[in-house]
């Protein structure tokens, strides 16, 4: 794994937490730095802090500044070769004495106690191997962060039918849309955007697969997790808020559209392989097709 040169920075302390947070900037100079803020009240212990670079050209010296101000270990990367490579990058330099690793975007805000909630529910049964807290748009509406794992009749149904008919049952089915939203409960897989992962469970799986460029790549770590018999609990009296997906927007927004939905067609086809599929397999790639193209025009509005 090619990783860049990690740059001087604060060396934790032998008493330091066994809880490490890693984050990825691509261009984030404007969140990062209310990010890595928030940290300071949403966990009591020491936390072990990388900011992973994925655009450490430019204004680089800014996520460098913000990154080692805040007592982080900043990672710029020769190549941004993907968000889930970014993250094992970071974890692949964490000290042994790790247990958890919590993987959060950058344009988040934690709220106060979010970390140690989420610690204490992972700590109370060796069969979870992730948590997830609840997240909040910027409006206050909450994000549908633990959902099921994707089957293909629920991919196709929710590919075809999303846009034109927003409450059909598998879109509905996938997004776990029910009155136990706020409850806590196993899930399928958490959202990348911020969860509690433990480090074995982590180092066993290898990480992230990275022929996800983005996007899915926390879909299929939770799909592994479940493989191996592991629990991925959803906790929404943690909370976090999503300020915005500042690295989509601009004239990067239909490329990551599109992004979004070749990782969706790679899931499934990975889950469901064989030839006897095949004739589903290609209603669910023109379905995802069609969202795109959708997608891409009125992002290009």
């Amino acid at each position: 794994m090619m990783m860049g040169l990690m740059s001087t920075a604060p060396t934790p302390s032998p008493e330091a937490a066994r809880v490490a947070v890693v984050t990825v900037s691509y261009g984030s100079e404007v969140v990062l730095a209310p990010f890595l803020s928030s940290l300071s009240t949403a966990a009591s212990t020491p936390l072990h802090i990388v900011v992973a670079d994925n655009k450490p050209a430019g204004d680089s010296k800014s996520v460098s500044s913000i990154a080692l101000a805040a007592g982080a270990i900043y990672l710029p990367l020769s190549a941004n070769r993907g968000y889930g490579h970014a993250i094992n990058a970071a974890v692949a330099g964490l000290p042994p004495e790790i247990d958890w690793v919590v993987v959060s975007n950058p344009d988040v805000v934690a709220n106060s106690s979010a970390i140690d909630r989420l610690l204490a529910v992972a700590r109370s049964d060796s069969g979870i191997a992730a948590v997830g807290p609840r997240i909040l748009e910027a409006d206050g509406t909450v994000y549908p962060s633990a959902r099921a794992i994707p089957s293909l009749r629920s991919g196709v149904g929710h590919a075809l039918f999303a846009n034109i008919w927003p409450g059909n049952p598998w879109t509905r089915r996938y997004r776990v849309e029910t009155d136990q939203v706020l409850v806590q409960r196993d899930a399928g897989w958490l959202s990348g955007a911020f969860l509690i992962i433990r480090r074995s469970v982590l180092d066993e799986l290898r990480g992230f697969d990275e022929s996800y460029f983005m996007y899915f790549e926390d879909v299929d770590l939770g799909f592994r997790i479940g493989k191996l018999g592991l629990r991925n609990v959803y906790v929404p009296s943690a909370v976090v808020v999503h300020t915005g997906a500042h690295s989509t927007q601009g004239g990067e927004s239909a490329r990551m559209v599109r992004a979004h939905h070749e990782s969706a067609k790679r899931f499934l086809f990975k889950r469901y392989p064989g030839p006897l599929l095949w004739p589903v397999r290609v209603a669910l790639a023109a379905g995802l097709d069609i969202r795109a193209r959708l997608a891409e025009r009125r992002s290009s509005r």
